[in-house]
């Protein structure tokens, strides 16, 4: 057991019943920079050479990657839900553990390290890394807080998923 779990609080039936939501706000407020040294230990020295900037997913995923790419002296770069970034973007539909939605980002360049606070099924990293693509940008590595260990052999961008914690699964 990674030491941040014991900071993880586990919340039943929310946002849904028969969710079990994992609550990263206790870790977030007392140990803030161990989790985003223990994300910034994710990636090589060789892969933050690499990197131009960190893609974070909207809402948690953003706290993390800004903290990352100030970090790191990286920019910063959003990936929203639909309609909240001005346009023009490109957009991806993706698959949640418990619906779906749509991404949007502003197309660019570069080379990005792509951060996310929860891997459930994998859908929003997928569609995270795809969507990148998709703006221009090159995706060297992605990375997450958690691993819920529902997606089985998850892999993103040809390797298995990197996570500071795993569960079960």
């Amino acid at each position: 057991m990674h030491p941040l779990e014991r900071l993880i609080v586990d919340v039943p039936d929310f946002p849904q019943p028969g969710i079990l939501f994992r609550d990263i706000t206790p870790l977030l407020r007392t140990h803030f920079d161990e989790a985003i040294a223990a994300l910034d230990g994710l990636f090589t020295a060789r892969e933050w050479s690499e990197a131009e900037a960190v893609a974070g997913v909207e809402s948690r995923g953003f706290i993390l990657a800004a903290a990352l790419a100030e970090r790191r002296g990286k920019g910063f770069v959003p990936i929203r839900k639909k309609g909240k970034l001005p346009p023009p973007v490109v957009e991806r539909h993706y698959a949640l553990e418990y619906g779906s939605g749509v991404l949007e980002m502003q197309r660019g360049q570069g080379r990005l390290l792509l951060v996310d606070d929860v891997l459930a099924t994998g859908g929003t990293l997928a569609a995270s890394a795809e969507l990148a693509t998709d703006a221009g940008f090159r995706v060297l590595h992605a990375g997450v807080l958690i691993d819920l260990g529902i997606a089985g052999d998850f892999r993103c961008l040809g390797e298995a998923a990197r996570a500071v914690i795993h569960y079960g699964g």
